[in-house]
C-alpha cells in the first residue's frame, strides 16, 4: 500500500484527540453542576455530526474534481455546491484521496460543531443542541467547506481571476474554526446571558470554571489532534508533499507555544498574576491561527502568528464580555472566530513566496468577508428559526438546579456539593 495513504490514515486516526481536548476545555470552564451534561452533549454532537455528514453533508461539500452545480459569469465557471450522491454512495473507499477526505471531514465537522457548546455552556438544552448540530453538519459547514476545499468558487479565485492560488486554508482555520466560532456567537446572542452573570448596572460577574486541570490537560491533548488535523488537511486539501510534514508539526507547536506564553504575559501584566484559563485559551487560539498557514510559513513566522493570537485572546474575551455583553463561558468566540480570522490574513502576510502567488492577500480578504458577510447571517438566521420552533434555553429552574440533574438525572460529582445560590440573587 502507498506509504502516503498509510501515513495519512494514521494522522486522521489521531484527529479525535483535538475533539477530546476541546470537550474537556468546555467542561472545565463551565459550572460543576453541568459537567456530565457537557461531556454527554459532546459525544452526541460528534455522533450526530458524523451521521448527518454521511447522509447529506458530503453530498453538498464534495471533493475537488467531483461533480458540482456551477454558474457562469463572463465565460468563467464558478462552482457553488457539490453534486455528489447521498449516504456516500459513489465514494470508493479504496484509499483514494476522496475516501480519506470523507473520513477526515467526519471528524472535522464534529470538531467544528463542538465549538458552539462552549458559548452555550450552562444553559443550552440537549435536544436543541442536537437539532442545531444536525443543521450545522448538514448544511452550514458543507456549504462553506465546498467553497474552500471542494473546488468551490473561493478556491477558484486563483484560476479564474489570478488571485494567488485562490483562497487557501490548509488545516481548517476558516472551514472548521471560524465557521464554528461564528455559530457560537449566534448561539450566545440568541440565548442571552446566564442568570447572575450581569448586575443591574450591566457589570459582568466573574463565574469561574470549575476545573482548571481539565482545561489545561485538554489544551495539551488538543495539540496532538491539531497537529494531525493540520498535517492531513495540508496533504489532502492544500497539495502539500510529505516532506512538508515536519514543518507543519513544528509550526503548529510553535504557534501554540508563542500564543500561550503571550497570553500568560498579557494577563500577568494586566491582572498581576497569569490567568490559567486565558493562558489555555491562548494556547488553543495559537493552534487555530496556525491551521491555515501551517504548510506555507517558516517557524519564525509561525511564532509571530501565534503571539498575535495569544495577545488578542484576553482582549477579545474582555471586549465580548464587557463591551458587547455576550456571555461566552469558554471564550469560544474569541479563540475560534477572532483568532481564526487573524489566521486567515496571516497566511497572506507571512506566507512563503514559493507557495503564495501575487494576489493571495485579496483572495484571503474575500474569504474573510464571505465568512462575516454571509456565513454569520446564515448561521444566525437558521439558529433563530430553530430557536423559535424549539427553544434553545433551559428553564430558569433547570439552570439553577444544573443541567446534570435536570436533563440527565444524576450529578457528575455526586459526593460533592455543587449547587450554590451565589450567582442567583433573590
Amino acid at each position: 500500500m502507498n506509504i502516503a495513504v498509510v501515513l495519512c490514515a494514521i494522522l486522521i486516526f489521531l484527529v479525535p484527540l483535538a475533539a477530546a481536548g476541546l470537550s474537556l476545555i468546555n467542561t472545565g470552564l463551565g459550572r460543576s453542576r453541568n459537567a456530565a451534561h457537557s461531556m454527554m452533549t459532546a459525544i452526541c454532537v460528534m455522533g450526530i455530526a458524523a451521521v448527518v455528514y454521511c447522509a447529506c453533508g458530503f453530498a453538498w461539500q464534495g471533493f475537488a474534481g467531483g461533480a458540482t452545480h456551477s454558474f457562469s459569469i463572463h465565460g468563467k465557471s464558478w462552482s457553488w455546491l457539490a453534486a455528489e450522491r447521498f449516504f456516500l454512495r459513489g465514494v470508493d473507499f479504496n484509499g483514494s484521496p476522496a475516501s480519506l477526505a470523507v473520513w477526515l471531514q467526519m471528524f472535522s465537522v464534529g470538531l467544528a460543531a463542538l465549538i458552539p457548546l462552549g458559548a452555550g455552556a450552562d444553559r443550552w438544552r440537549m435536544n436543541a443542541i442536537c437539532l442545531s448540530t444536525a443543521v450545522f453538519a448538514g448544511w452550514i459547514y458543507p456549504l462553506f467547506a465546498h467553497w474552500v476545499w471542494g473546488g468551490g468558487w473561493l478556491a477558484q479565485l486563483g484560476a479564474n481571476y489570478g488571485l494567488g492560488r485562490g483562497f487557501l486554508d490548509a488545516g481548517g482555520t476558516s472551514t472548521i474554526h471560524v465557521v464554528g466560532g461564528l455559530t457560537a456567537l449566534s448561539v450566545a446572542w440568541l440565548m442571552g446571558q446566564r442568570k447572575g452573570k450581569y448586575s443591574a448596572d450591566g457589570m459582568p460577574a466573574a463565574i469561574p470554571g470549575h476545573n482548571a486541570v481539565f482545561v489545561l490537560f485538554g489544551s495539551m491533548l488538543a495539540l496532538i489532534g491539531w497537529t494531525s488535523l493540520n498535517s492531513a488537511g495540508a496533504l489532502l486539501f492544500a497539495g502539500a508533499s510529505l516532506t512538508r510534514l515536519p514543518l507543519i508539526g513544528t509550526n503548529t507547536l510553535l504557534a501554540a507555544s508563542a500564543a500561550a506564553l503571550m497570553a500568560a504575559v498579557v494577563t500577568r501584566v494586566r491582572f498581576s498574576k497569569p490567568d490559567a484559563s486565558l493562558t489555555a485559551n491562548g494556547w488553543v487560539a495559537g493552534l487555530v491561527a496556525s491551521s491555515a498557514a501551517c504548510a506555507f510559513v517558516q517557524p519564525a513566522a509561525a511564532m509571530a502568528i501565534g503571539a498575535v493570537a495569544g495577545a488578542l485572546t484576553p482582549f477579545s474575551v474582555e471586549w465580548f464580555e464587557f463591551g458587547l455583553k455576550v456571555d461566552d463561558p469558554a471564550g469560544s468566540i474569541s479563540v475560534h472566530a477572532v483568532s481564526g480570522l487573524w489566521g486567515i490574513l496571516a497566511l497572506a502576510v507571512f506566507g512563503d513566496k514559493d507557495a503564495i502567488a501575487p494576489g493571495q492577500g485579496l483572495a484571503q480578504i474575500i474569504g474573510l468577508a464571505t465568512l462575516v458577510g454571509f456565513v454569520l447571517p446564515c448561521t444566525y438566521g437558521l439558529n433563530w428559526v430553530l430557536n423559535r420552533i424549539y427553544p434553545y434555553r433551559i428553564s430558569a429552574d433547570g439552570e439553577r438546579q444544573g443541567l446534570d440533574l435536570h436533563e440527565l438525572g444524576a450529578d457528575a460529582y455526586p459526593d460533592f456539593v455543587t449547587h450554590t445560590e451565589e450567582y442567583f440573587p433573590h
